[in-house]
């Protein structure tokens, strides 16, 4: 199976909280005479259900990841004069996020560490089904490997990224997301207890 399927959630699974940001954000941009094109806030809609189950996969929590989401949301719209146009607009979004995330974590001065499984045990599940706790179990064993294989796999396996976007992303040569993919992959597969070929796909 791969990968992405554990991270497909259905659009009712999207709070509305989230979608409703654009609309405020838009209206104080344009209390401040700035504007951005109809292109970019569609994209914006379109990228949400990916930042979410990014930002998911990031902080474990459904409530932080719609906190991490919401920031993320804001600091693009506020600096849509940044982006490129021309270039993927979600990629850039996905390194906002991440970036966020791993600035939060320095401004903290701790890293994320769960030797008593309370972080584990703190997780959210969003309904009481077998795919949600299928995906929960998923967030469990993520949180066993390296942020940085993590990052990797999740850019590629489950977002769907090119190897070469994904290291843009990562700020890294394409050759290190390859190995980090891999070893990602093959302890995932361990730790989910299927076969090493169960992940095929992921990083296809």
């Amino acid at each position: 199976m791969p990968l992405r399927a554990y991270f497909e959630l259905p659009a009712d699974r999207m709070p509305s909280r989230l979608s409703s940001l654009l609309g405020a954000f838009e209206s104080a941009l344009n209390a401040r005479g700035e504007t951005v094109t109809a292109e970019f806030r569609e994209g914006l809609m379109r990228a949400l259900p990916a930042l979410r189950t990014f930002a998911l996969s990031l902080t474990g929590n459904a409530t932080r990841a719609d906190d991490l989401v919401q920031e993320t949301m804001l600091r693009a719209w506020t600096n849509h004069h940044r982006f490129a146009p021309g270039t993927r607009l979600i990629a850039w979004l996905f390194t906002i996020q991440r970036n966020l995330f791993y600035s939060e974590i320095r401004k903290r001065k701790r890293e994320v560490e769960d030797a008593d499984g309370v972080h584990a045990a703190g997780l959210t599940a969003l309904a009481d089904q077998d795919d949600t706790v299928a995906l929960r179990s998923l967030y469990e064993k993520l949180e066993h490997l390296p942020a940085t294989q993590r990052d990797a796999l999740l850019l590629v396996g489950a977002e769907g990224f090119t190897y070469e976007e994904a290291a843009e992303i990562l700020a890294c040569r394409v050759g290190t997301v390859k190995s980090r993919v891999s070893r990602a992959r093959t302890q995932l597969a361990d730790l989910l207890g299927e076969p090493r070929d169960t992940l095929d796909g992921a990083a296809a």
